[in-house]
């Protein structure tokens, strides 16, 4: 099996990280990766924004919790969070953060970085609290968060293997 198929099968969410920061040059490797990724019509209409400081991670994970009634979040408490953004009138923008945010997760796995995709601020970028946060984090007034990746090294000793399921039919 070559290399990338046997990073795709064995690349998993990982919802526990150990206290450890990640190396600066894979994670420019990663951010790579994800600024590879395709976009419509090649328009790139993204940004990347790599939040490496764990104090201002919590703040937006705490007010993140706090808009959406979830006392205690912490978006499993990651080293790192690479939030990708998007024009909000860009007619490709959930797709092309998406196929970014899957080059970032293969690109991790491959690494022997784990990551998780957290999806809570989709609906809650222009509330007060979270766009004043996302602004000191320079993100454009006119950008949507879809997702962003939390990443760091994996506690292996809390995440198990899981299967995988769906249905398939192949038609000839």
């Amino acid at each position: 099996m070559n290399q990338t198929i046997e990073t795709i099968l064995k690349r998993r969410s990982t919802r526990s990280f150990v206290k450890r920061p990640l190396d600066r040059e894979e994670l420019k490797m990663i951010v790579d990766c994800a600024l590879h990724a395709p976009s419509g019509m090649g328009r790139q209409t993204w940004k990347f924004t790599i939040v490496e400081n764990r104090e201002k991670i919590q703040r937006l994970a705490r007010a993140a919790g706090e808009a959406l009634g979830r006392e205690g979040y912490d978006m499993y408490d990651p080293e790192v969070l690479i939030i990708p953004s998007n024009e909000k009138d860009s007619p490709f923008g959930m797709e092309d953060n998406a196929c970014a945010m899957e080059n970032i997760y293969l690109a991790a796995e491959s690494l022997g970085i784990g990551c998780v995709w957290i999806n809570q601020l989709r609906t809650i970028c222009d509330e007060p609290r979270i766009r004043g946060i996302l602004n000191e984090f320079h993100i454009p007034e006119n950008h949507v968060v879809y997702g962003l990746a939390a990443l760091g090294y994996r506690d292996d000793t809390v995440i198990g293997p899981k299967e995988r399921t769906g249905r398939t039919e192949y038609i000839r």
